[in-house]
């Protein structure tokens, strides 16, 4: 194991070289212009960063944080029907599985990787097995993964899915997707659905490795958020956490407010969003989420450098380089 301790040393420390000069910039919150990013949704770093993700992905298969050694992960996490999918759809650009109840019955690790392909190219890994799926089959393909993990119903399993989606115009990040949280199970669950769920979610976020992107509804009080307590007690001062706040066209009275004044401690900041809607586009979402963020009497007075979702992605990246950066520091 200490040749996979070497392999992610030596990669991080090619990316810290080879980018040193530009992470200033990369990571100054006082240059909004970094942040004001358009589709396509890629970033700078991208050829820089992939081989690091690639040798940490490769680690992650030998299941290598038995052995000790915490690798740098973005762990999404939020209540049930807080909007989480509809986040990582627009970061990847394709439909994930939805429905009522837990969609995410599985940790979904997603690779995504900016490819200048004519077609996207999507693969599902698992049990040593890869699944070639496409744009307009992989939620069910998703759906059939799972159930061979977690069994059918709605319960859920630790054995972790990989999604790799190779798609012109996307961030290169690597997130790991937790179920949703919920305290009551309803039929086909078990009654301790809650400590199952809390279990894993614990797993991946207590490491300090961990950077935690809490998803919240703009609907709903931050402060009784269960994914807000959880995420609190392993980082209480918020440093490593990453609030992206959904649903902003139907709950826009106060919003700026909330993220303003902060009583939940989120140190990494906020991004506030607007969900795609129904059959809409991905393209016509994002200009849509412009016009409103633009024109919106209350929504327009939120501070543009943390609305949006290439705001989210170029954010998401930042932190992924300040998390390998320190990697590379530490070893």
């Amino acid at each position: 194991m200490a040749g996979g301790r070497k392999a992610i040393t030596k990669a991080a420390a090619a990316f810290s070289q080879r980018g040193n000069n530009e992470s200033v910039a990369l990571v100054n919150e006082e240059q909004p212009q970094a942040l004001a990013i358009v589709a396509p949704i890629v970033s700078s770093y991208n050829e820089k960063i992939r081989p690091v993700l690639d040798a940490m992905e490769n680690l992650r298969r030998l299941n290598i944080a038995k052995e000790g050694i915490q690798l740098p992960s973005i762990v999404v996490v939020g209540d049930q029907s807080s909007g989480k999918s509809s986040v990582l759809e627009s970061l990847a650009g394709i439909s994930l599985p939805r429905g009522q109840g837990i969609c995410t019955r599985v940790p979904l690790i997603m690779r995504l990787q900016n490819h200048p392909l004519p077609t996207p190219e999507l693969q599902l890994e698992y049990h040593g097995k890869i699944i070639m799926t496409d744009e307009e089959n992989v939620s069910q393909a998703i759906n059939g993964a799972t159930e061979e993990l977690a069994g059918h119903g709605k319960g859920i399993s630790n054995n972790p899915l990989t999604l790799v989606v190779k798609k012109n115009g996307v961030p290169d990040l690597t997130m790991v997707d937790l179920p949703g949280i919920t305290r009551v199970p309803v039929h086909g669950q078990p009654e301790n659905i809650y400590d199952q769920i809390k279990d894993i979610i614990m797993e991946y976020i207590k490491p300090e490795e961990s950077i935690i992107l809490n998803v919240l509804s703009a609907s709903v009080d931050f402060t009784t958020c269960e994914s807000i307590r959880m995420s609190q007690s392993v980082d209480k001062t918020g440093l490593r956490t990453l609030a992206v706040v959904t649903k902003a066209d139907k709950s826009p009275e106060g919003l700026l407010e909330k993220v303003t004044a902060d009583d939940v401690n989120i140190g990494l900041g906020y991004v506030c969003v607007r969900n795609r809607i129904g059959d809409e586009s991905y393209e016509d979402a994002r200009i849509e989420e412009q016009r409103l963020f633009d024109s919106h009497k209350l929504l327009s007075k939120i501070d543009k450098s943390i609305v949006g979702i290439p705001v989210l992605a170029q954010k998401l990246v930042q932190v992924q380089a300040m998390s390998i950066s320190k990697l590379c520091l530490r070893s």
